[in-house]
């Protein structure tokens, strides 16, 4: 099941996607449901119930909406933790320009409320020299379902609910400061279109990368080349960090991106990016001058 939160009458709501011909669109999640789970990250805190109460209604229902007729925001919008993996694929380090060996440790960092948009959103250029550096990443995002903390690799894929896509928006010579102030500017990353559940996915390794930039390819992977796989990350985060429902963490982004690229190319006005992982969708954005 693909879950997509969207914009309606000042607030957001979220509707069950059907995203394959003869058949696209969205349905509606009811509102004696929304009443009972507000939100894609309510569903999520009733430990499956919500989401089978959610399929069970809207078997057979056909969709009222259509994909591009909404105004989507981030699936888990209301996560109370975006966390975010750095350096994770083997490429040059966008920041410095060398290949560095692979770490010995997972990095991470933290998003802020405001940093990431929905699908379709505009990605924010920002002003003064900081435009100059201004990067995207494709990353894998997983959601997480059930709530822990000490939880071993091998029982990491128990606790993700499902899988999203986020472009890790960066502002690289910000990032010489410190990682959280190139990766926390103002609508400079996305998330979307839409989450997908865990059952939709065969092989979580197997999932694929394609990051298009003005319609070229310009990052490509699979989950599988991951320096520290997804078991390893969810059991990392989880000995500091006590998981909940509809937390979100992204897996990192491979080489590709502008800043890792010989000669570098950055994010203009103008840009459109699309980012796809085999078995979600596709994420696109475009850049605009902040206003």
């Amino acid at each position: 099941m693909k879950l997509a939160s969207y914009a309606e009458n000042g607030a957001i709501v979220y509707g069950v996607v059907l995203d394959q011909e003869p058949e696209t669109g969205i349905i509606p999640a009811p509102p004696d449901i929304r009443a009972r789970y507000a939100s894609i990250r309510s569903l999520l805190e009733d430990d499956g119930t919500g989401l089978t109460a959610l399929r069970d209604r809207l078997d057979g229902v056909a969709p009222s909406l259509a994909l591009d007729a909404i105004d989507y925001r981030p699936p888990l919008h209301d996560a109370e933790k975006v966390i975010c993996i750095g350096v994770n694929y083997e490429k040059r380090h966008p920041v410095h320009g060398e290949v560095l060996p692979p770490p010995q440790h997972i990095s991470m960092f933290l998003k802020c409320e405001g940093s990431v948009v929905g699908h379709d959103h505009p990605l924010a250029y920002p002003r003064g020299e900081a435009a100059d550096t201004f990067d995207y990443e494709g990353e894998l995002v997983l959601v997480i379902g059930r709530a822990g903390r000490y939880i071993a690799a091998a029982d990491a894929f128990d606790h993700i609910a499902g899988y999203t896509i986020l472009n890790d928006g960066s502002v690289r010579d910000w990032q010489k400061h410190s990682v959280a102030a190139g990766k926390n500017f103002h609508a400079s990353s996305s998330s979307g279109p839409w989450m997908v559940t865990a059952d939709e996915i065969d092989d979580p390794f197997a999932m694929r990368l394609s990051t298009k930039l003005n319609g070229e390819e310009v990052q490509s992977t699979t989950a599988s080349e991951m320096i520290f796989p997804i078991p390893d990350l969810v059991a990392y985060v989880s000995e500091l960090i006590y998981l909940k429902p509809g937390d979100v963490i992204s897996t990192g982004s491979p080489g590709g991106s502008g800043g890792s690229r010989q000669p570098q190319r950055f994010l203009v006005p103008g840009d459109a990016l699309e980012i796809n992982w085999s078995g979600v969708g596709t994420l696109r954005n475009r850049v605009e001058v902040e206003t």
